[in-house]
């Protein structure tokens, strides 16, 4: 073997190859930090908030319509649901009035130069006002009693009062026109006559009544006393 081949081959790595792709080169100065980008100028501010402005605004605008558009739904399904209960209820007492109608046409059909039978009418009336009075319950109305109960002025409206000696002072006597209650609520008050006291008998003093009761010729006369001429 010659000499060369046994020699080590030295290699230097300090320095980088200048030749290599990615090397800076030698003497080259190092590179400087990256800076932070310019704060925004007066008119790129503006022209931001003015931007937002526009953006707020149109929320708003579409949030306000949406609103009225919702008010005018619920005004619409308020007044449907109110008419629908109306004419829930005015169904019902249309039954009334056509048993009424029913009533005074037969009451002139029979009629034949004769007065209608009384009887027969009351019971005609008195059956209308039994249905009449279901249709009520059906809607929870209630009647409230009065008569000979205490006057109560959340129920009753006093019209007037009269002196009683059998109904309790303070209570009911007659009742003008009835009241009622939808629930627990009041409907319409009853108007009532209560009764008061009854007045106690005017007594004349019993000395009057004696003074007017003698006779003249026992009452005293002046004059001269007796035994004198």
């Amino acid at each position: 073997m010659s000499e060369n081949q046994d020699k080590p081959v030295e290699i230097d790595l300090s320095t980088p190859d200048a030749d290599q792709p990615g090397a800076a080169p030698a003497g080259a100065a190092p590179e400087k930090a990256a800076e932070p980008p310019a704060p925004p100028t007066s008119e790129e501010r503006i022209a931001t908030l003015e931007a937002e402005k526009a953006d707020v605004r149109d929320r708003m605008l579409r949030i306000a319509a949406d609103f009225d558009n919702y008010k005018k739904r619920a005004r619409k399904d308020q007044s449907d649901g109110e008419a629908r209960a109306k004419e829930s209820v005015l169904r019902d007492f249309l039954e009334i009035a056509d048993n009424l109608e029913r009533a005074t046409t037969s009451w002139k059909g029979d009629q034949d130069g004769k007065e209608a039978d009384a009887k027969s009418i009351r019971d005609g009336v008195e059956l209308v006002l039994r249905q009449f009075r279901s249709k009520l319950e059906r809607y929870q109305v209630k009647v409230i009693e009065s008569v000979g109960l205490p006057f109560d002025p959340r129920f009753h409206e006093a019209i007037s009062q009269a002196p009683s000696a059998e109904a309790k002072p303070g209570s009911v006597l007659h009742e003008l026109q009835k009241g009622y209650l939808i629930g627990e609520k009041l409907l319409r008050p009853a108007m009532v006559v209560v009764a008061a006291a009854a007045p106690a008998p005017a007594a004349k003093p019993a000395e009057a009544a004696q003074a007017a009761d003698k006779p003249e010729a026992d009452k005293p006369t002046a004059g001269k006393p007796e035994g004198e001429d």
